[in-house]
């Protein structure tokens, strides 16, 4: 797929004041820090067009932007920061959670997550919540630039690992690079075969 336009269109914290046309979406979430912005750029080929936040954690609104005037990507709050008060992560997995279960436009949830680490007892337990409520998501590792081929693939290969000890089978799995653009194509290929589908809203 070649992406030829991109823009930001709206943010807002309820899911029901989203976009109201129906068009597929492709949502993104992760831990904060994941490289989420930088992903989403990446894909767009914009430097600018999703923010980075200077305070990790600090969005909690639902980005939409349009690609191609065809579909759209949305940028999810990031979770799991641990200074946010309870007040402040309850209203947070509100936002999240309402947006999951309730878009119907929502086509596939990626999952962000930072390949240089161990898996982590909250991304666990959000992917096994998608599973169980049935939502379709695939897993892209982020940030493979920042180790070698061999330790990036041992690192990606032990998490998926991990995973098959409580899944039968693995969701579609991505492995990126915001800063050399590996995975761009593979993700944007994925998307485009998504496209062709109807929406679950539609049929």
């Amino acid at each position: 797929m070649i992406v030829n336009t991109a823009r930001f269109v709206i943010s807002n914290s309820d899911y029901t004041k989203c976009p109201p046309e129906m068009r597929h979406e492709y949502a993104f979430i992760g831990r904060s820090n994941v490289g989420k912005s930088s992903l989403i750029n990446m894909l767009t080929g914009q430097k600018g067009l999703a923010m980075t936040s200077a305070t990790p954690g600090k969005t909690m609104l639902i980005n939409h932007f349009l690609v191609n005037d065809s579909w759209y990507i949305v940028d999810l709050p990031g979770y799991g920061y641990a200074r946010r008060s309870k007040a402040d992560r309850d209203r947070l997995y509100g936002i999240i959670q309402n947006y999951i279960l309730g878009r119907e436009q929502m086509t596939n949830l990626f999952v962000l997550v930072d390949s240089r680490h161990e898996p982590q007892k909250i991304d666990l337990e959000f992917m096994e919540w998608l599973g169980e409520n049935g939502i379709p998501f695939s897993i892209v590792f982020t940030k493979i630039d920042k180790m070698s081929a061999t330790a990036a693939e041992n690192k990606t290969a032990a998490y998926c690992a991990k995973l098959l000890e409580t899944w039968e089978e693995l969701p579609p799995v991505f492995r990126t690079s915001s800063e050399d653009k590996r995975g761009r194509e593979a993700l944007l290929n994925y998307i485009e075969e998504m496209n062709k589908l109807p929406l679950l809203a539609e049929q």
